[in-house]
């Protein structure tokens, strides 16, 4: 289990999955994993959960309640997987901001597919320093981003800067699984099928190694609510999903 002080090994290095690398590496890294996936990003995670992820992501939305006077910010969502729903479901003013350009071009793509033209603003930015105004959102959203970025305390502050007062925090993201048979099960499925799929579908295996690994190194349940406390977030709590496969934590800018 990673606690929250165990982010980084020192002030130059930090992991990226089980491998320790330079901090000034860390983005670039994980920037080239995701152009790799881009174009089956989507499929594969149709793949690798059954589809599991579209129920929670309803969740997501479920908690977020969207209206039509809520500005959302959705953080790493390039493939525009969140921004949809939110649409969907009442929401008419959403950003998508994404470091990876490959992963919004497949979101923008799938954008005019399904005819919205004047729908979300998408621009390229990193979780921790984004290119907005302080109070600016009502909402932040992010779902499978954020054990990706090298300073997980510095994306947390950005959240809270980027809400206005009264904003609502809420992140999905992969977590630490509760049940001891399903643990010893997930593990042996992440290890050998996870990236044998991502050989097989994605060509590319190292990629989905990675996001494995990148899956046991975020922090637990607990630990990830007090780093979103440590950042000045308040009434922190969170709600795990398939037996703590993936939890949602939730907070709000008081």
């Amino acid at each position: 289990m990673v606690g929250p002080m165990s982010q980084e090994n020192s002030n130059t290095t930090t992991h990226f999955g089980y491998r320790d690398v330079d901090v000034a590496e860390k983005t670039s890294l994980v920037r080239d994993v995701f152009d790799n996936v881009a174009s089956s990003y989507d499929l594969m995670n149709d793949l690798m959960s059954g589809g599991i992820h579209r129920l929670w992501k309803n969740t997501l939305i479920k908690r977020l309640r969207p209206h039509p006077n809520m500005t959302l910010l959705d953080v790493g969502g390039g493939t525009g997987d969140i921004a949809f729903r939110f649409l969907n479901k009442g929401g008419e003013d959403v950003i998508i901001c994404d470091i990876n350009e490959e992963m919004l071009k497949v979101g923008r793509d799938r954008a005019l597919d399904k005819a919205i033209i004047d729908g979300p603003r998408w621009i390229r930015g990193n979780a921790e320093q984004m290119p907005l105004e302080d109070s600016s959102v009502d909402a932040y959203v992010t779902a499978f981003c954020m054990r990706n970025v090298t300073h997980l305390d510095k994306a947390l502050r950005e959240a809270r800067r980027l809400l206005k007062p009264g904003g609502h925090f809420l992140c999905l993201e992969f977590s630490h699984v509760v049940l001891p048979t399903l643990s010893k099960l997930y593990d042996t499925y992440s290890f050998t099928v996870l990236p044998l799929m991502g050989q097989i579908v994605a060509k590319d295996r190292a990629s989905y190694q990675y996001l494995a690994e990148s899956i046991r190194r975020f922090p637990s349940q607990d630990g990830f609510a007090a780093l979103i406390s440590e950042a000045g977030l308040d009434q922190v709590s969170y709600q795990n999903l398939s037996g703590g496969i993936a939890a949602i934590h939730s907070a709000w800018r008081l």
